[in-house]
């Protein structure tokens, strides 16, 4: 009787350091590109008129991912604007709350209004625990998983010196109860004139999946400042109705300058 206790409390003891030793291992991810305080506003055009801006800013909070770990919380915005407000008014507000160390999310907030349709969505990510909780129930993902916001910031920290034109990024994004691979092709450098300059860019294409909004490569392109603040300055866009297009109108709290090119 003694030997059998013996050894259900060592099997006790080795189940429990082996559970413990188990625990996963968040990523750590070097960021050269953003810090707090930085603001970007875009201008969203179609055709020829400013149909709406969106704006994405990376502020302090005190929150804390998983107990202790700092965070930024990145908050996203996008309207329309003038007459595009009777024929069809958007109003939408993004909120991720990223780790620092990681540039990974712990918490996203999505408040959609667009032309009468609302949605909204709050995840709670346990990177911890490679888990997703929608508010009604949990999704098994993998550690470090994005957001549709951390994304962005996610994706500014890739290391594209040695990138030759062709060579696919990917990683792994949750959104809409559902997880996405993002994959971005690219496809060489170029000069890009916006109304507030020249830069020199490095332009990138997704690489699409059948039967999404975007079928073709062509159909959706965007360029990338070549310098450590890696911004997306413009993005252009086809649509059943035309096209849109994205450009950077306006920044201030960047890390590094922003060079115009000659």
């Amino acid at each position: 009787m003694k030997t059998s206790l013996i050894i259900s409390s060592a099997i006790v003891i080795v189940v429990g350091l082996t559970t413990s030793m188990q625990e996963v291992a968040l990523p750590k991810v070097s960021n050269n590109s953003f810090q707090t305080g930085e603001k970007l506003r875009y201008r969203i055009t179609y055709g020829f008129v400013d149909a709406g801006e969106a704006v994405l800013e990376v502020k302090e909070t005190s929150k804390k991912g998983n107990g202790n770990r700092e965070l930024y919380h990145i908050k996203g915005t996008g309207r329309t604007l003038g007459g595009f407000n009777a024929v069809y008014k958007v109003n939408d507000v993004y909120e991720s709350y990223i780790d620092k160390k990681g540039i990974f999310p712990w918490q996203f907030v999505r408040r959609v209004e667009e032309g009468g349709y609302k949605l909204s969505q709050d995840y709670a990510f346990k990177q911890d625990k490679q888990k997703v909780h929608n508010g009604e129930k949990d999704f098994t993902t993998p550690t470090g998983i994005q957001d549709m916001i951390s994304s962005f910031y996610y994706a500014r920290t890739l290391n594209f010196k040695s990138a030759k034109v062709g060579d696919t990024f990917e990683f792994k994004c949750f959104m809409d109860d559902e997880i996405w691979p993002l994959k971005v092709k690219y496809l060489g450098d170029e000069k890009i004139s916006i109304r507030k300059g020249k830069f020199n860019c490095m332009k990138f294409a997704p690489v699409v999946q059948t039967g999404r909004v975007f079928k073709k490569q062509d159909d959706l392109s965007f360029w990338v400042t070549k310098d450590e603040n890696r911004i997306p300055i413009l993005v252009k866009a086809k649509i059943p109705v035309g096209s849109i297009k994205l450009h950077l109108v306006e920044w201030s709290g960047l890390k590094h300058d922003l060079v115009k090119a000659k």
